[in-house]
């Protein structure tokens, strides 16, 4: 037993040393981030802006590569299978907490077969509608919607999405009952709701910001704890008549399960660089999006607690789950 306890010991210095000699050459060779969303969207926006940072820190390719659908699962599921050795990174968001508890036949368990690496962005939402709807306000939309139950029609990037929730938490908040179209990505959602094929958006606040100001659609409510910089102008939706009302964008990395810690803590550190950096923040927050700091185990911390909320709030209002 001695023997065996001695050789143990030796075998994770030599593991030990092996993941820091590994993090010394780090990256020797181009580094994929698969984004499960489709382009466009401020997931694949911000994921694109840092693996650029990265590149120029690191002097490696980091290439941003989409692979949309299934509610955020195909793409997870692809990385979750990869090889344990930096050069698969996936791009995480609160659907993929959601969907550890809305999708029941996943082949992947979310923070099993996948380690948080570092958080992005924290963006706050915003509900529009296609001009063509009557309601000038939030109240008047509840209104439309309780008198005309299910004809109205929201959309969203895919079931368990930021969009698909925030939607169900104000039919839960209000009692409205407004149909759900879940699209492949978030590209088709935005061209419906400019062309009225679906009447209700919630989708984040720089994306939407530009179509807002062009008067493509209507701004109602945005989903933040007080008003965005972005839209000062639009009340939150708590203020707007639905107090409590609150749910945010918040993206962030992981990798495989098995990459070396090493590997995990230096590409904590860099993004963390990156974030920290004054232009950037300044031209974020300009954007509405708040970068998120936190050190690899508090991000992991932040993730479970996140499956555990959206867990609740599934069971809670006995959203069906999806096989």
């Amino acid at each position: 037993m001695a023997r065996l306890g001695r050789y143990a010991a030796l075998m994770l210095v030599f593991f030990n040393a092996s993941g820091a000699a590994a993090a010394d050459t780090y990256p020797d060779r181009p580094v994929r981030i698969i984004a499960p969303f489709g382009a466009g969207g401020p997931t694949d926006l911000y994921a694109r802006i840092v693996s650029q940072e990265l590149q120029k820190a690191l002097h490696q390719p980091f290439v941003v590569e989409n692979r949309p659908g299934a509610g955020t699962t195909i793409g997870t599921d692809y990385v979750a299978k990869s090889a344990p050795d930096g050069y698969t990174l996936l791009m995480v968001s609160g659907t993929q907490t959601v969907n550890e508890t809305l999708f029941t036949r996943k082949t992947y368990h979310l923070m099993q077969d996948l380690v948080p690496v570092a958080p992005l962005i924290d963006s706050d939402l915003v509900l529009v509608v296609n001009p063509s709807v009557p309601a000038k306000t939030l109240k008047e939309l509840i209104a439309l919607a309780k008198a005309k139950p299910g004809s109205l029609n929201f959309g969203s990037s895919g079931p368990g999405s930021n969009y698909h929730m925030a939607a169900e938490l104000l039919m839960t908040l209000t009692g409205i009952n407004i149909v759900h179209v879940p699209y492949r990505g978030s590209t088709g959602m935005r061209t419906d709701i400019l062309s009225g094929e679906i009447q209700i958006l919630f989708d984040s606040v720089p994306t939407m910001a530009p179509l807002i100001a062009a008067g493509k659609v209507r701004a109602l409510g945005t989903s933040g704890t007080k008003r965005s910089p972005v839209l000062p102008e639009v009340p939150t939706i708590s203020e707007a008549g639905v107090p409590g009302f609150q749910a945010t964008l918040w993206v962030g990395f992981m990798a495989p399960k098995g990459t070396p810690q090493p590997i995990i803590n230096r590409l904590n550190r860099e993004i963390t660089r990156i974030l920290e950096r004054p232009d950037i923040v300044a031209a974020w927050t300009e954007q509405g999006a708040t970068p998120l700091v936190m050190t690899q185990p508090e991000f992991a911390s932040f993730m479970q607690a996140q499956v555990d909320k959206w867990r609740r709030v599934i069971e809670a209002n006995h959203i069906k789950p999806i096989n």
